[in-house]
């Protein structure tokens, strides 16, 4: 079994821009780290148009495409929700469907339907973070989004993609 220094986690997001959209991912060992091993941003020229209740139509493929350009990970961490209540599946059931392993949903806005997240409140912050899950127990993946890296609600890393994806020059 790996020790968490070991495990290998990525962290995905997309930025949709007037004419595509740029999807950046991170992977780095441990959820404690703030050192990233690899990262990759991939540019989507063509991407569907947006679909109430069918986001990940949008999003997967963008997703599938930059974790192509980097190592396996053991596990995969989403800006969104895994689940949306009562079996409904999100982007990261979705995304996990699509690869295995597991995939950790880190949502900043609840969903009231996604009953089944846990609410975690980060450095200091009142406001929380709302974390689903497939592949491990939604309490252990609540406890790592805590010990991530970092001293403010979004975790270091989690933040670095998002800004990652959002600064990405396409050419």
């Amino acid at each position: 079994m790996a020790t968490d220094d070991e495990i290998r986690i990525a962290c995905v997001d997309v930025d949709y821009r007037p004419t595509g959209a740029v999807a950046a991912a991170i992977w780095f060992r441990g959820w404690a780290t703030e050192i990233v091993e690899f990262q990759a941003v991939a540019c989507f020229p063509d991407v569907a148009e947006y679909e109430p209740g069918a986001f990940y139509r949008r999003e997967l493929p963008c997703l599938l495409g930059v974790l192509g350009k980097g190592p396996r990970a053991d596990v995969l961490v989403v800006d969104g929700y895994v689940w949306l209540g009562a079996g409904a599946m999100g982007l990261g059931a979705h995304l996990h469907d699509a690869i295995g392993g597991v995939v950790v949903g880190v949502a900043k806005t609840r969903f009231a339907s996604a009953t089944d997240a846990i609410a975690v409140c980060r450095g200091g912050s009142l406001a929380p973070l709302y974390v689903s899950v497939v592949g491990m127990t939604p309490a252990d993946a609540a406890a790592h989004v805590v010990e991530m890296h970092g001293p403010f609600r979004t975790p270091t890393l989690l933040k670095l993609v998002d800004t990652l994806a959002r600064t990405a020059v396409v050419n």
